[in-house]
């Protein structure tokens, strides 16, 4: 359980993706998740809520109200903290980071192909740490397919990175255009070349001939 939430709060992955699969588990109204991924987004965690309501437009009356059903779900926590001996009031996520390790450690871990543990030990000349099987079970978990994951694993290998925050934001910015299964790669691959814009396409390789995958 400490691990996932370790690697909730790393950021190691897309936690508006995570949290918009399964707000309704959660018991929130959309406009509830709308400030919880604006509170996830903060550089700041000091609660300001005219702040929030003048960036979401949404009155300030409705965030306070927010925010309270947030705390009363036990979603989020407003603390209180002296910053240069200044009381504060700050948002605290720990509440949300536990919920959500717990969803995903009860959802059926069968989903997840073993195989795809020994295609990255393989890729990557190691084995791999507890961390991140729980990483590659999050992106299960986000319903990427074995195939896909695969491939953002061999993009990233190509490129002479094995950080899986780098495949995390492969696999992102595959979702943001629709990029689902291998002949989609493909077709993304071809329409760059097509383009003259191969030699800036950051996931510019040709794995579909990789006889290595077969």
């Amino acid at each position: 359980m400490e691990q996932i939430i370790e690697v909730l709060k790393a950021r190691s992955l897309h936690l508006p993706d995570l949290l918009l699969a399964n707000y309704k588990k959660l018991n929130l109204t959309d406009l509830e998740l709308i400030v919880l991924i604006y509170l996830l987004n903060m550089d700041n965690p000091t609660y300001n809520p005219k702040e929030i309501g003048k960036y979401l437009d949404i009155k300030m009356n409705d965030v306070l109200n927010i925010i309270n059903n947030l705390t009363e779900k036990g979603i989020i926590s407003v603390d209180v903290v002296k910053i240069n001996n200044v009381r504060s009031e700050v948002i605290n996520l720990d509440l949300l980071y536990e919920k959500l390790a717990f969803i995903i450690m009860k959802k059926d871990k069968s989903k997840t192909d073993n195989g795809l543990y020994s295609v990255f030990e393989k890729e990557l000349g190691r084995g791999l740490t507890s961390m991140e099987y729980e990483i590659i079970n999050g992106w299960t978990d986000l319903d990427y397919s074995t195939e896909l994951i695969i491939c953002a694993l061999k993009e990233a290998v190509y490129n002479g990175v094995s950080n899986f925050r780098y495949i995390d934001r492969i696999l992102y910015e595959w979702q943001k255009k629709g990029i689902k299964t291998k002949e989609d790669v493909e077709k993304n691959r071809r329409a760059f070349k097509k383009a003259k814009n191969s030699k800036t396409e950051l996931f510019d390789y040709d794995w579909l001939n990789d006889k290595s995958n077969n």
